[in-house]
């Protein structure tokens, strides 16, 4: 069932006459899309809060391992921003973070140095599925 917020005019009076002002934007913006990887179904859905990014890559259909992955403000290179990724629910392997950073920098890096939360669950992890899912995450750009 899918719910839907209607957009209303509200009026409030105001010195010298009324003055209508629209609802605000929705607090959290949300994209979603499904592409083929290397023959794999591919579910992205980017999210953006005020404080992060929560982007989720599955080809299993659920949000899997979840990745925090955050610019590491004590980089002395202001140029090339690093990154720290931190495990928060799922197998924390050597793979994971390196998927992680893969994907997230750049987000990070476009919506202004926010952390970035990531719901990992791929049976591809392969480079060019990785490089092929950041295209992807591209067209599901919010921030």
């Amino acid at each position: 069932m899918t719910h839907r917020r209607s957009r209303k005019q509200s009026t409030f009076n105001v010195v010298g006459g009324n003055k209508k002002m629209s609802s605000p934007e929705p607090v959290i913006r949300s994209r979603r899309t499904e592409k083929e990887v290397n023959g794999v179904s591919t579910q992205v859905v980017c999210t953006e809060f005020s404080n992060y990014i929560f982007v989720v890559v599955t080809q299993y259909g659920k949000i899997g391992t979840l990745v925090s992955v955050t610019p590491d403000s004590r980089s002395n290179d202001i140029s090339t921003p690093s990154f720290s990724t931190k495990v928060l629910l799922g197998k924390d392997e050597p793979l994971t973070h390196v998927c992680a950073k893969n994907l997230a920098t750049f987000v990070s890096q476009a919506a202004g140095n926010r952390p970035v939360l990531l719901g990992l669950a791929l049976k591809d992890s392969s480079l060019d599925a990785i490089k092929q899912m950041k295209e992807v995450i591209k067209t599901c750009q919010v921030w």
